[in-house]
């Protein structure tokens, strides 16, 4: 990396920066009293993704494991990334991001119903004329 931190130190300050920013009332837990920093636990974020405490600590740790793209979409919905966060998150842990799914319009266009309806009805029509 640029800054000289290899990808697995910077996935452990990624994941603490984003942990940090969302409060336990935000990701819909109750009030548990004072904190000594601010934020998400780890405990919190692993039992909200669905993951193991000690597995979660790891890669926040910035220890060399492997993860899943399953388990990086969970933790990216606990911690509320947004699209360019999630990509980053996807980068640092060598990931393939996922391909957003493409719905195409349903609505046609003027231009293209008057494209569509001068085409021949059949491809064998032009060709039978000659």
């Amino acid at each position: 990396m640029a800054n000289g931190l290899d990808r697995h130190t910077e996935l452990s300050h990624f994941l603490r920066s984003r942990r940090e920013r969302i409060t336990p009332q935000e990701a819909g837990l109750p009030e548990s009293g004072r904190r000594r920093t601010p934020g998400l636990r780890r405990g919190e974020v692993a039992m909200l993704a669905d993951v193991g405490l000690d597995w979660y600590t790891y890669l926040e740790q910035g220890r060399p494991i492997n993860v899943s793209a399953e388990v990086l979409e969970r933790i990216a919905e606990v911690l509320r990334l947004n699209e360019t966060e999630r990509k980053h998150l996807y980068h640092l842990a060598r990931k393939q991001y996922p391909l957003v799914d493409f719905k195409p319009s349903s609505a046609m266009t003027p231009e293209l119903q008057r494209f569509l309806d001068s085409q021949h009805l059949s491809p064998r029509a032009s060709w039978m004329r000659e």
